[in-house]
């Protein structure tokens, strides 16, 4: 094409222009452009996982420990909270603006007027860079779905399944049943395919024993229980290993961690299962937006939950807390999303609601007044503000929420990208610490 961008930033303003629709599933376009592109191999191993909750953080986990194992590992996971470059990181460092654009020059040379979308766009760029970067694995985060997600145009050696519960259920079903097939997807004949989740829907289940997958379970394959300060793990060979808990927070973050090890035994990896590697991974893990403490007097939080089954655990966290506050909540959400869901767990648990929107940072953001509106039957007579955007919104807390008193900052990742944009212009975000170890971190 002609004036092709020069800058990542024009890249990325040109992949949002591809597709009419910022969402559309399929793998045939996809395909096609990865053909022209030489389908090479991304990496010696591939581990690919799809889930409703808990998948960012289960394969940030995995590919955690690989690398502390010795690996050369490439990890792909979405949405980024601030830089496009978080969602490509190869053994363990971002890839850089310039690698970046290079990748999508290269898509787009081989697109031919294929309308991909923003997502697939980049998918095939991560791909394009993993296999080039002569990987010992590469750790696949699903984007939505499994079935005909992007991701799903490479064949796992080992799929993972975290959870299924009720989102996005205009692309992918009504129910449980129809959202546990479409990510059921990834599963692949004679492979392994880990079920993280103690009540897996029967789509799952059926659809792994028609494809003929190598069905691991939990509470059957592989197990944990709590021990204090401590847990233990159990595989079908390895362990029993007692383990310290994960940075990222217990138990949601011990059961994805429990996952994550579990597909090590799937993939032979009993010796690094056996080795030091898990001693120095679980408590060394970071992820941004998981329950991210961004700074004191107040204390702001910030957590990604952006789903009824997210929000639940978040509200398990409030109820749980050791050290209890006054908690102010500032809510955004997408249009699809299920606010009503996402605000009724937290309700005994909040003082004041506080809305912002987010039509500003995304064509799918609810402004303030249509969040609240989908919320106004639930908080009754409940203190409500509504604020234009999160900037606006941290700014007018910050100066009227007491010192010893808590913002909590949930919904959708554009939140939590204009929430971070604020206090980091303003200087205010202190660097990110882990929450007390009673916390629970909800969600991937």
């Amino acid at each position: 094409m002609a004036g092709r961008p020069r800058t990542l930033s024009g890249w990325l303003r040109h992949a949002e222009r591809l597709a009419p629709q910022p969402i559309v599933l399929g793998l045939d376009r996809v395909a096609e452009v990865w053909a022209r592109l030489g389908s090479p191999r991304v990496a010696q191993r591939v581990f690919t996982v799809a889930g409703t909750n808990g998948k960012g953080s289960t394969a940030t986990i995995l590919a955690a420990l690989l690398q502390a194992g010795g690996y050369r590992v490439g990890l792909y996971t979405s949405p980024h909270l601030l830089r496009y470059n978080e969602r490509i990181r190869i053994a363990g460092a971002e890839v850089e603006d310039e690698a970046l654009a290079s990748a999508f020059a290269r898509v787009e040379g081989a697109r031919r007027g294929v309308p991909l979308t923003y997502f697939e766009f980049g998918t095939l760029a991560a791909f394009l860079l993993f296999a080039e970067a002569g990987l010992d694995a590469a750790v696949l985060e699903v984007g939505l779905g499994g079935r005909l997600d992007a991701v799903n145009l490479i064949d796992p050696d080992v799929a993972l399944l975290t959870t299924v519960d009720l989102d996005h259920r205009e692309w992918l079903g009504p129910d449980r049943e129809a959202i546990g097939r479409e990510k059921a997807g990834i599963f692949r004949r004679q492979r392994p395919a880990l079920v993280g989740e103690a009540d897996p829907p029967a789509s799952v289940l059926a659809h792994a024993r028609a494809i003929g997958a190598e069905l691991w379970l939990r509470d059957r394959d592989f197990r944990f229980r709590d021990e204090g300060e401590r847990w233990i793990w159990q595989g079908r060979r390895s362990g029993p290993l007692v383990l310290p808990p994960p940075a990222l927070q217990a138990p949601p973050q011990r059961a994805n961690a429990a996952l994550a090890l579990a597909a090590l035994e799937a993939a032979g990896e009993e010796a690094l299962l056996a080795s030091e590697a898990p001693l120095r991974a679980l408590p060394a893990l970071r992820l941004r937006g998981r329950l991210e403490r961004l700074a004191e007097e107040p204390e702001i939080v910030l957590d990604v939950a952006h789903n009824p089954q997210a929000a639940r655990v978040l509200a398990c966290w409030l109820e749980r807390d050791a050290q209890p506050r006054t908690t102010f909540v500032l809510f955004g959400a997408l249009r699809e999303k299920d606010v009503a869901g996402m605000v009724a767990p937290l309700l005994p648990h909040v003082a004041e609601w506080h809305f912002c929107g987010l039509s500003r940072l995304s064509p799918r953001g609810l402004s303030a007044a249509e969040a609240y509106a989908r919320a106004r039957d639930l908080l009754g007579g409940r203190i409500a503000a509504l604020h234009p955007d999160p900037g606006t919104a941290i700014r007018r807390l910050c100066a009227s929420v007491p010192k010893d008193g808590r913002i909590l900052a949930f919904g959708s990742f554009h939140l939590g990208e204009g929430l971070l944009a604020a206090l980091e212009s303003e200087g205010r975000r202190k660097r990110a610490t882990g929450l007390p170890r009673t916390s629970v971190s909800p969600r991937s």
